[in-house]
């Protein structure tokens, strides 16, 4: 490499432009700070060179990158060796310029700084530089100290190269006038390409913060489903990274780019925003009578003014057998009122027992249901009614869980209101598929999820990912108002039910076991009684 003077100039463009090429190919921060201090080395054969950024809010540089050639030293950067040296304070602890140092100096009154010879300046304080090459036997003698500067003019780091060395003779040499500007340009390409990274970066963590702010209004909204939006994405993408290592069945194939991966994550971060607008009073629904209120507590009143009833009858009806003389009527009376109280208070605790929900009811249990409603009972307004009304006996006959069809028609909307939202959002071509992935996770292999009722072939593998993660998570769940988080052997019986079923992925469910995924999840996010022992062996749908 021929130092920039002796150059031709036409070389020296051709040079910058291939930098330039390089630096705008690369994405990996890390990578690209290393690629700028080592193109800065190579354009002007430097032996070595440091990297710094710059910390507006602390006034400080940071130590980025660190290398020298004759030393063979390499810190920071790419290098698995951090950089030993702290923050360079831009002001001293009184709050006046830190002008001691050249790289601060540079910094602070935005200017290239040439040193001819480090030991001879007086206008720099290089204790530090002697004291480093005390204990490595190294000369430091030539530097070049360029600021790095944005679009907007602002500096946001600064590179300094030492001891340009001859082409010829390997001596150091001094940095000339082209030097400089060579070094100037190429500052100026890097800022632009770091500036352009860390705008890129800055965009991704907002876009992040505003998933996150729609998350805890969901949160706020519902505590029962805010964690649920915060645990998926994390089960999602430990589903993702294993599937990606596969080498067994369909997965093998699998094979994401981390944009890629970045892609399922976002979609797993939202899949559920839908929920922002379903009514609180359904998605919180706890038990069968729910609304804004459980209304069990106007059916517990009605059974009270039963048992009012029953006892003002009692009283009439003994007073009748005394005034009739009948005295021997009155035990067999009480007898009877006696067992009507106890009918009553069994068929209350029935309606109780009812009202909790449940997996499944049967049959017998709904006709006693549709009996009780059946019973006669006058209101405050003197009017005779059904006990129950015919919204609160079809509401208390629900076969599953809490909700009635009308209400999971609500619940279910939630699906295809995260795909309609997600669809109105100018997605970048990296992730133009995270509507589609958010919106497939309640489909299922045979058809018959929701809300498309989507085919096994129709459905893509990130949204296969996006469904068992939902699927675990809600079934493990403890903080959900209708139901118990279930002990891992009862949810990865129920999976493996799904899988023989053909509702969920087998080869998935295969890594999900394998892989021990399932475990890992559990230990860090379950209850420590609901991580009970499992036979993987005996799991349905899985083959150990």
């Amino acid at each position: 490499m021929h130092p920039a003077h002796s150059r031709d100039p036409w070389q020296c463009l051709d040079q910058l432009n291939r930098i330039g090429i390089a630096l705008s190919r690369e994405r990996d921060t890390p990578k690209l700070l290393e690629t700028i201090l080592t193109a800065a080395k190579s354009l002007l054969n430097a032996d070595g060179g440091t990297l710094y950024r710059l910390d507006e809010e602390h006034r400080q540089l940071h130590f980025e990158v660190l290398r020298n050639d004759s030393l063979q030293l390499h810190r920071g950067g790419t290098s698995d060796a951090p950089i030993p040296f702290p923050p360079i304070p831009l002001y001293d602890t009184t709050g006046q310029p830190n002008n001691n140092m050249v790289v601060t100096y540079a910094v602070l009154n935005d200017t290239t700084v040439v040193i001819d010879d480090a030991y001879a300046d007086q206008d720099f304080d290089f204790s530090g530089t002697r004291r480093f090459d005390q204990k490595t036997g190294y000369r430091s003698r030539s530097f070049l100290t360029v600021p790095m500067k944005n679009h907007e003019g602002r500096i946001i780091g600064v590179f300094q190269l030492i001891n340009a060395l001859d082409p010829e003779t390997g001596q150091v040499r001094t940095f000339s006038s082209a030097d400089r500007q060579l070094a100037e340009s190429l500052a100026s390409q890097a800022a632009i390409t770091l500036t352009n990274h860390q705008l890129i970066a800055q965009l991704q963590s907002l876009f992040e913060s505003l998933i996150e702010l729609i998350n805890t209004a969901i949160d706020h909204k519902s505590p029962y489903t805010g964690a649920h939006c915060q645990r998926v994405p994390i089960l999602t993408m430990m589903i993702a990274e294993a599937a990606r290592r596969s080498d067994r069945g369909r997965l093998k194939d699998f094979r994401p780019t981390p944009e890629e991966l970045y892609e399922i994550k976002i979609a797993g971060l939202l899949h559920d925003c839908g929920k922002i607008t379903t009514p609180v009073h359904v998605v919180d629904k706890a038990t069968k009578l729910e609304t804004l209120f459980d209304r069990i507590a106007l059916v517990d009143t009605r059974f009270e003014v039963l048992k009012r009833d029953a006892e003002i009858a009692l009283l009439t009806d003994k007073l009748a057998a005394l005034e009739r003389g009948d005295a021997a009527a009155i035990p067999a009376l009480e007898q009877r009122f006696r067992q009507r109280l106890a009918e009553l208070d069994s068929d209350r605790e029935h309606l109780r027992h009812c009202n909790a929900g449940g997996e499944f009811m049967r049959p017998e249990a709904q006709e006693r249901v549709r009996r009780i409603a059946a019973y006669r009972w006058i209101g405050a307004d003197g009017q005779e009614s059904d006990f129950l009304s015919e919204d609160e006996a079809r509401n208390l006959c629900i076969a599953k869980g809490t909700l009635n069809p009308d209400e999971r028609i609500v619940i279910e909307e939630h699906v295809a209101l995260t795909l309609r939202m997600l669809n109105t959002l100018p997605w970048p071509n990296t992730l133009r598929n995270v509507p589609e992935y958010a919106g497939c996770h309640h489909e299922q292999l045979d058809g018959r999820g929701y809300h498309r009722g989507l085919s096994e072939a129709e459905l893509p593998t990130p949204a296969r990912i996006i469904c068992l993660a939902d699927v675990f998570e809600a079934l493990t769940a403890s903080d959900r108002p209708y139901k118990a988080g279930k002990s891992l052997s009862e949810v990865m019986n129920i999976l493996g039910q799904m899988v023989r079923d053909h509702r969920i992925d087998p080869d998935l469910f295969d890594i999900f076991v394998r892989d021990g995924i399932w475990l890992d999840y559990a230990r860090r996010h379950l209850r420590p009684e609901q991580i009970d022992e499992v036979d993987v062996s005996r799991i349905p749908g899985y083959v150990s």
